[in-house]
């Protein structure tokens, strides 16, 4: 027999929850026969909570973490020990150590140093008898007073040289020429005809104020060697001399008891101050020896700054 035809409903469809409610149970399947699709079930909100909160907490603890670490930093930086103060006690105690440790330069050696950039080596050549050779006529000191190259050395150093030459402290040999002269002071006036850039002239100090027993330093070429340094004190003044052969009579003399040689001759005696008081210019031996047994003589230097027109004191 036939099957009766099935027609669809016009009415739209209820909603299961509708039908469910209608028919007092579970929702019923779709005439017809068709499945139709299955209602998708919602999130449930207590799971999507509950995961978040979850999450919400590891990044709380992370945060309290860190703050903590940074807290502990913080108290460490305020607890660390500073830089301790230097007081007054440490720097007593820091040059009483360097005092005991180290050594210093003696008064002379300071003195020494001081002159040092301004003596000079004098040294005057002359002809051999044969006249065919130059020689060494006579080796002595001198000292700047002018920074232009003005030396003050002893005239029996240079008399009669046909050449004269002056090595400065930096090793800078040139030749000079004579300009001035006192021989009743035995004092040459020396004119260098090149100097170092940065040559020094000695400071100069009055005599008035010398007295025996003060401290002096004979600086020079003893037998050409130096610059050399010898300490002494001043032995008497207004003291005179007349050289071995009879041809120098001296007077107004500073008597030292600082070595003094053959050399020395030209050079300066200073004060421990570094300060020029004399030009050495003889030693008292009377034996033919022409070595040092305790007595040289300077001419003060007020004479000798005359000798340049230096005004005087």
């Amino acid at each position: 027999m036939p099957r009766p035809a099935l027609y669809s409903s016009s009415r739209p469809a209820r909603r299961p929850a509708q039908e469910s409610a209608a028919s007092g149970g579970a929702p019923q399947a779709p005439a017809g026969g068709h499945d139709a699709p299955a209602p998708v079930a919602p999130a449930n909100p207590a799971v999507a909570t509950t995961s978040l909160s979850k999450r919400h907490v590891r990044v709380l603890w992370t945060l309290i973490a860190l703050l903590a670490a940074l807290l502990v930093y913080s108290l460490w930086l305020h607890q660390r020990p500073g830089p301790r103060r230097i007081t007054q006690d440490d720097i007593d105690a820091a040059v009483l150590r360097t005092l005991e440790t180290t050594t210093p330069p003696s008064a002379a050696a300071r003195a020494a140093n001081a002159i040092a950039p301004s003596v000079v080596r004098v040294v005057g050549y002359g002809r051999s008898k044969n006249g065919k050779q130059e020689v060494e006529r006579g080796v002595g000191t001198g000292v700047v007073i002018v920074d232009k190259g003005i030396i003050l050395t002893n005239l029996h150093v240079v008399a009669g040289s046909d050449r004269i030459t002056v090595t400065f402290h930096d090793g800078l040999e040139t030749t000079a020429s004579i300009t001035g002269a006192q021989p009743e002071n035995d004092l040459a006036v020396l004119q260098a005809h090149k100097v170092p850039d940065d040559l020094e002239a000695a400071p100069l100090r009055s005599t008035q104020d010398l007295r025996a027993g003060d401290h002096v330093v004979a600086v020079g070429f003893p037998f050409g060697i130096g610059p050399s340094a010898s300490a002494g004190v001043v032995s008497g003044l207004k003291r005179e001399f007349t050289s071995p052969e009879g041809q120098r009579q001296l007077s107004n003399l500073i008597q030292f008891d600082a070595a003094a040689n053959p050399g020395n001759s030209g050079g300066p005696l200073i004060t421990l101050d570094g300060e020029v008081v004399g030009i050495v210019t003889a030693i008292l031996n009377p034996t033919p020896a022409r070595t040092f047994i305790g007595i040289g003589f300077a001419v003060p230097i007020e004479n000798a700054a005359s000798a340049v027109g230096m005004p005087p004191f």
